[in-house]
């Protein structure tokens, strides 16, 4: 059961960094291993919208699709916003994975970054465990250099 906390602070605005993340559709330009992307149906409610979304990850010859609801939730009412994602379908026994976008007085953002995940097959298990955390990362890196291709960075003060 591996599992991955990362909190980072980028010089981009919570709203900038949650439309990245919400964005599923275009995983497959900029993320590692994610071969393709749909939304299946989305759902709004008064403080959110529901996505059941459908992702195939591949790596060398394994080639896997899995679904997922994502929630996301805007900021709104001084509630911090943040991207819940429930496994629905696939390869693994669970999935837990979140992303919280927490804003600074100077505008810029810290993302909580948190993912864990048990696969129903052992082999799969055994051969991403010895990798997990350079994956993990490879993948939060991939965000980050997406949004730096999307959006000007903010000029943060040094003070």
């Amino acid at each position: 059961m591996p599992s991955h906390k990362e909190i980072r602070p980028l010089p981009y605005t919570p709203d900038q960094l949650f439309a990245l993340v919400a964005d599923i559709e275009s995983y497959p330009e900029f993320l590692p291993w994610c071969l393709a992307a749909r939304n299946r149906k989305r759902e709004q409610n008064a403080a959110e919208e529901i996505v059941w979304s459908e992702l195939v990850v591949g790596f060398k010859l394994i080639r896997e699709r899995f679904s997922s609801k994502v929630t996301l939730a805007p900021q709104r009412n001084g509630r911090n916003a943040r991207i819940d994602v429930e496994y629905v379908d696939g390869p693994l026994k669970y999935l837990r994975n979140h992303w919280i976008f927490v804003p600074h007085d100077d505008g810029s953002c810290e993302i909580d970054f948190y993912v864990e995940f048990e696969f129903r097959n052992r082999i799969f298990e055994k051969m991403i465990g010895a990798l997990f955390h350079e994956a993990i990362s490879r993948m939060v890196g991939a965000f980050e250099k997406r949004a730096g291709d999307l959006y000007e960075p903010l000029a943060l003060s040094t003070d």
